[in-house]
């Protein structure tokens, strides 16, 4: 391993310390023996993320028109952002 990449994955490693730290307000210590499940539950996440893109992606070029269904995407996403920012709630069963 060549010490850039070891400099890069120690200053990420200890981001993410210091973000769970942050958010969950866990003490520095407890977080720091913790960070080898962090690392690896950050790696999960990022790569099902990549998954999913891609699969999306994919989906995507196969249709006939894409570009209209990413703008229908995008809409029903911005509505559902400007109904929660004005407080509306759906009714419950």
């Amino acid at each position: 391993m060549s010490p850039r990449a070891a400099l890069y994955s120690g200053v990420v490693t200890a981001g993410l310390v210091l973000l769970v730290v942050w958010i969950f307000e866990l003490p520095l210590e407890r977080a720091a023996v913790l960070a080898p499940v962090l690392v690896v539950v950050a790696g999960a996440a990022a790569g099902l993320l990549v998954l999913w893109t891609k699969v999306g992606w994919e989906s995507l070029r196969g249709r006939a028109h894409p570009w209209r269904i990413v703008a229908l995407g995008l809409a029903v996403l911005a509505l559902l952002v400007a109904l929660s920012a004005l407080g509306v709630k759906l009714p419950r069963e």
